[in-house]
């Protein structure tokens, strides 16, 4: 691969990453499984091997690197007069659409049948292009589950189809599983505004003189009275 090519590549996935993000087209998962037309338009029901089971809509979180983590229910109906069977596909999902691990859970009377966590990071499988490893997982998981369910000794048809259904069900949500454009959100750049600072003209006191009133006149008394001063008389002492 040349140096173009590599940065070309590269570009794309910052690119991908930057613009888009992961999302499940519930409304197409729900058309390819007969339509949202149970409980309420939270599940749908369909046949497949000779048996009933039902779908509900998958429960998505978001995962910290930016992908998804997608979590399926499925219920293997029985009738009025039995119980259902019921089991889990979990999937994960990284931020660029393609598909990282995936897990399953049956429970049947009460037992529990649980896969390993099939993961595409090996060295063969990151060698895959996505189809690919996608498939690879899903073939993966059946095998492991159905191993596993044929040592506890299970014959009912409808169970033993288990993994069946559930690849079927992972193969229909890998095809909803696609990346949105972002819509841009521009954000104005308000400038803060800043207080205008107004000079205040500073305003001196004015002085004004106390006014005399004409009318009051300075009155000079002499000292002691009307009477002229008297001197003090000298005392002689006789010898």
């Amino acid at each position: 691969m040349s140096l173009k090519l590599l940065f070309s590549f590269v570009s794309a996935l910052l690119t991908a990453s930057l613009y888009a993000e992961v999302v499940v087209d519930e409304a197409k998962l729900g058309k390819s499984l007969g339509g949202w037309k149970k409980r309420d338009g939270d599940a749908a029901e369909y046949p497949l091997s000779g048996a009933t089971y039902r779908t509900y809509r998958p429960e998505i979180t978001p995962t910290p690197d930016g992908g998804i983590f997608i979590s399926i229910r499925i219920d293997h109906v029985r009738g009025w007069l039995s119980t259902d069977d019921h089991a889990t596909l979990e999937v994960a999902v990284d931020r660029l659409g393609k598909l990282v691990s995936a897990q399953s859970n049956i429970a049947i009377q009460g037992r529990s049948i649980t896969s390993d966590v099939i993961r595409g990071g090996t060295d063969a499988g990151l060698r895959l292009a996505a189809p690919d490893r996608a498939v690879q997982i899903g073939t993966d998981l059946v095998a492991d589950l159905s191993a596993k369910l044929l040592r506890e000794k299970i014959v009912e048809a409808g169970r033993v189809s288990f993994p069946a259904v559930l690849r079927h069900n992972y193969n229909l949500l890998y095809q909803a599983i696609q990346l949105k454009e972002k819509k841009a959100v521009q954000v104005a750049e308000k400038e803060e505004e800043k207080p205008v600072e107004k000079e205040i003209p500073i305003t001196k006191p004015v002085e004004t003189e106390p006014k005399v009133e004409e009318d009051k006149k300075l009155e000079i008394k002499p000292y002691g009275g009307n009477e002229a001063p008297k001197l003090p008389v000298e005392k002689k002492v006789q010898p």
